[in-house]
């Protein structure tokens, strides 16, 4: 058989593999090179030709090439380029590219991953998270997330990309760990580290584009194609000529990282920029690979996109047309709950600002299920309700609508701190997965501004004007920082010792506490969209939730107004006890004045303050 006709389960391995017996294989997919060689460059030097095989690939097995040799491949005798497929790029983007040694001493051989359900995300830019900014450096702090009540940590991308800073999606090596980070082995350490605590890990990969600066793939073969555009140019060829072979190359990028690092999920950035015409979707085959691998590994691994289509065939099963995969960003819960905390309406944030907006995000998922867009000018969207809340994940903030800012400006800049604790009430109790952005917890206020660091200065210029224009529909005012500088860095690193002070200690307690809530209620702790009532009143700005699992039932009241508020609810049974109110003097409040207990059947008079939320629960 064909190896290149494989399953990519079985084909032979892209890149350099070492062997025990001190060979290497090299093997490289260049159908625009009539000759490919690779040229050893240390330790020694030598040029060994690659034998051409069907498709266009080359492949040579070559001796005495042992871990950390560097190569680079020489195509048409005279042009050198790293590796499509390296997996380490110890000196950046341009220079040769590192043999690994893929062995490492794992001690997570009992580890089977968590359910989806279990998920509590925690977001994490590798470079800002610690003073040191690498892979190691978080391994620390992984105590005191586990102590609040995370489950699993995301990293954002870490594919080699240029210079020491970058928000990751310019990476131009997928296969390859940020050398900056530590590179592959010590993001092996984290996630080992990861694992022996109970603790997911899943990583943000970038199948829709490669960064502008060391994108060297078409040189090698037709990566990309002119019959679709993206917002950073040529899109990927997901569907035309050869494109089964750039299909692989990004599968196989995907196998490798939940096979040879352990990873738990992949989040899919953008894939609304991911152009394909085909009768087999890529997104379809991605998620067909990497569950065939999940069930190969005896793990659950999880695929979950981030899309702006509120397309639910992305993770409905194939035999019901979709994609089958697991769970996707669900980008209307934030803006439903951004624009009723800071009544901010630039932008994409036109499109909401009633609190029914929340309360049917809470209902069915997509806000827009197919309804006109002001913001898009168009009808948008299809119908989400049958869908489990498992399947969508959402927050308060994340690194793009936090960075993604002129100022990169968080919610504790934005907003009250007893808004704070409601947007942590609605994600943490909501009934789908929750994310955090790093230092949310505690109200971080250093920004998180968008920051680079290529080498062409008119990259550099072409960056600065793109971040200016980027910013016209929101109708910001003032200069936006400079991406390049390194100042715009380290602002946006976190200050840990906030956590344990004043405003930031409560804070963060009160996070622990609500997810303490989520996970020893039976109510909570279910991801169920349809044991679920959620009620309005537009003009009082309250929103009332019961939901149950019988005998159990929980009934949250959320209050969006600035001035207390007197309203009554219908109850349906008798026998409510507090469990949590956000104005308790112990989270800084004023002091609610709501009742322990609930005993009557009927109206119940509720008395809360502005910007509130009281938590009411009951069993049998």
């Amino acid at each position: 058989m064909d190896p290149i006709s494989r399953s990519p389960n079985e084909r032979p391995r892209l890149g350099a593999t070492a062997h025990p017996d001190g060979t290497c294989e090299f093997r490289v997919w260049a159908p625009r090179a009539e000759k490919v060689e690779v040229h050893i460059v240390a330790p020694g030097e030598r040029i060994v030709a690659l034998a051409p095989e069907q498709r266009g690939h080359y492949s040579a097995r070559v001796p005495d090439v042992r871990p950390r040799a560097q190569y680079v491949y020489r195509l048409n005798g005279h042009t050198e380029r790293p590796d499509p497929a390296s997996r380490f790029q110890p000196s950046g983007i341009h220079r040769p590219s590192e043999v690994v040694d893929t062995a490492f001493p794992w001690e997570d051989a009992s580890w089977r991953g968590l359910p989806l359900e279990q998920y509590i995300l925690y977001e994490i830019h590798v470079g800002t998270f610690t003073p040191e900014g690498t892979f190691e450096a978080i391994i620390p702090r992984i105590e005191a997330l586990l102590e609040l009540g995370v489950t699993a940590i995301e990293l954002m991308p870490v594919a080699q990309f240029p210079g020491g800073r970058n928000w990751g999606y310019d990476g131009v090596h997928p296969f390859a760990a940020q050398n900056s980070y530590g590179g592959p082995a010590s993001l092996k350490q984290l996630v080992n580290a990861c694992h022996g605590l109970g603790l997911a890990v899943v990583l943000d990969v970038v199948y829709n584009h490669l960064g502008p600066e060391g994108n060297y793939l078409a040189d090698f073969g037709p990566y990309f194609t002119d019959r679709y555009r993206t917002p950073w140019g040529p899109a990927v060829n997901f569907d035309g000529a050869h494109s089964d072979e750039v299909r692989r190359y990004f599968i196989e990028n995907a196998l490798d990282w939940v096979t040879d690092f352990h990873i738990d999920a992949l989040r899919l950035d953008a894939i609304h920029a991911i152009y394909d015409a085909s009768a087999r979707p890529f997104l379809q085959e991605l998620g067909e690979a990497v569950h065939a691998r999940a069930a190969q590994l005896g793990r659950g691994i999880f695929v979950i996109p981030e899309s702006d289509r509120n397309d639910s065939r992305i993770i409905r099963p194939c035999e019901q047309g979709g994609y089958g995969l697991d769970a996707q960003w669900n980008d209307d819960f934030h803006h439903s709950l951004h624009v009723l905390l800071t009544g901010e309406r630039q932008g994409y944030y036109e499109d909401f600002g009633k609190i029914e907006d929340l309360a049917k995000a809470l209902r069915q998922g997509y806000v827009y299920s197919g309804q006109y867009s002001a913001y898009r000018r168009r009808l948008h969207g299809n119908a989400s309700i049958d869908l489990p809340g498992r399947q969508f994940v959402v927050s308060a903030q994340n690194h793009d609508q936090v960075g993604n800012r002129r100022l990169g400006e968080r919610l504790s800049q934005l907003a009250p701190f007893e808004a704070l604790k409601l947007a942590a009430g609605l994600v943490l109790l909501s009934p789908f997965v929750p994310l955090l952005f790093m230092g949310e917890e505690y109200g971080e206020t250093s920004p998180f501004q968008y920051f680079v660091s290529h080498a062409d200065p008119e990259l550099i210029q072409t960056v600065r004007r793109g971040r200016q224009e980027e910013f016209a529909r929101f109708h910001w005012q003032g200069e936006v920082p400079d991406p390049q500088d390194e100042q715009t860095f380290l602002r946006s690193k976190l200050n840990w010792q906030l956590r344990g002070n004043g405003s930031h200690r409560i804070l963060c307690e009160f996070h622990r506490e609500l997810l303490r809530l989520r996970r020893s209620s039976p109510v909570f702790s279910r991801l169920d969209k349809e044991a679920l009532e959620v009620h309005c009143l537009p003009e009082k700005k309250l929103l009332s939730v019961r939901r149950w699992h019988d005998p159990h039932q929980t009934l949250v009241a959320y209050h969006f107004g600035e001035n207390t508020l007197e309203a009554e609810l219908t109850l349906p049974s008798s026998g409510w006890s507090r469990e949590l109110d956000s104005e308790d003097a112990r989270w800084q409040g004023k002091g609610g004045g709501m009742p322990e207990q609930f005993g009557s059947i009927g109206r119940m008079t509720f008395r809360l303050p502005a910007r509130s939320f009281v938590v009411y629960s009951k069993s049998a």
